[in-house]
């Protein structure tokens, strides 16, 4: 298995970042903040994971281990591919993904282009066991009262997340959404 890869990103293509290391182009599909990490001409790394199909072999790149592994847990989730998992893994943080899945809370998985509730609900349900408690931040659950009391406002879950990503995340719940809306 190729578990990470060093070198200069050359070209983006539709089908993802072509990295050349030591001369060899190797084609990944990235997440979001692996490609964000991506700059052309200089020198990065990437966390990968190789995904072995009957007729296909697909790389995939992923900007920390944090990253990788969770991408790695969601292919566990019967109905979840690769493809998927990927957008999933570019949602969010690993950490935010993992405290949903744990509070049991699939409105951040519906928020992303592909993902219906049956595989939301199917994420939270299989992989729950396999988070535990430690994985949980502990201001994880005001987090969720803040982004849920948006979303009684009118806002949608991606909505949400941008405003309470401008807010200070020391604050009370009740701040945070005074401060998303006193930004809108």
């Amino acid at each position: 298995m190729i578990a990470r890869l060093t070198g200069i990103p050359v070209a983006r293509t539709a089908d993802g970042l072509v990295l050349d290391v030591n001369g060899v182009g190797y084609l990944l599909r990235v997440s979001e903040r692996a490609g964000r990490k991506a700059k052309e001409g200089r020198e990065v790394s990437f966390d990968t994971y190789l995904h072995v199909r009957e007729d296909v072999l697909q790389l995939y790149g992923f900007a920390e281990p944090a990253e990788r592994e969770l991408f790695e847990q969601l292919l566990s989730v019967s109905g979840v591919g690769p493809k998927v998992a990927l957008l999933i893994v570019s949602g969010s943080t690993p950490a935010e993904l993992r405290r949903s899945i744990v509070l049991e809370d699939t409105t951040r998985f519906l928020a992303i282009p592909g993902v219906g509730k049956k595989t939301a609900e199917r994420v939270v349900l299989e992989l729950k066991e396999k988070m535990g408690l430690e994985q949980v931040v502990p201001e994880g659950a005001p987090d969720l009262v803040a982004r849920d009391a948006l979303l009684e406002l009118g806002y949608t879950a991606v909505e949400a997340e941008r405003a309470l990503a401008g807010t200070d995340p020391e604050a009370p719940p009740e701040e945070r959404v005074r401060q998303a809306l006193k930004a809108a």
